[in-house]
């Protein structure tokens, strides 16, 4: 016998194998964030940055479309001027949160800009200008009495 009479008369498994065919990869969109910054986006970080209860580059890189660097400044910049303050420092992230001076501008100012759309209601309302319109009061919810008095100190 011949050898490829061997090989021909052997009884073969199954079909020819196929070729894996390889699956084609969803390419990710690339982002193209800014690497200077334009005047309304330095006014709009500088507004809105001081509110936010979680500041970090990563946050600030994709909110508001800038640079991871350019947002890394940018937090030095609040922190040195006392508008943010450090959360937690871990290597090469850092975790900040809007400090409570700023924290308390920002009431105010939302308190103002409040205050000044309830004026311009009034206004179409036909109210007197010197005088805003006030809302309905809420009755206040009485307090316990133990509530009201402080505690007494064992040392006194």
């Amino acid at each position: 016998m011949v050898k490829e009479d061997v090989v021909a008369a052997a009884p073969s498994k199954g079909g020819k194998a196929k070729k894996k065919k390889w699956s084609k990869a969803k390419v990710k969109e690339r982002i193209n964030n800014q690497v200077l910054f334009d005047k309304s986006t330095y006014d709009k970080l500088n507004k809105e940055v001081p509110t936010m209860k979680l500041i970090t580059p990563s946050v600030l890189s994709d909110r508001f479309r800038i640079n991871g660097s350019l947002a890394r400044a940018v937090i030095k910049e609040l922190e040195a001027k006392g508008v943010i303050k450090v959360v937690a420092h871990h290597h090469s992230q850092i975790i900040y949160t809007r400090s409570a001076a700023a924290a308390l501008a920002a009431e105010a100012a939302e308190k103002a800009a409040a205050e000044k759309a309830a004026a311009g209601k009034a206004k179409k309302a036909g109210a007197p200008a010197g005088k805003p319109v006030k809302a309905a009061a809420k009755p206040a919810a009485a307090k316990p009495a133990a509530a009201k008095a402080e505690p007494k100190k064992a040392d006194e």
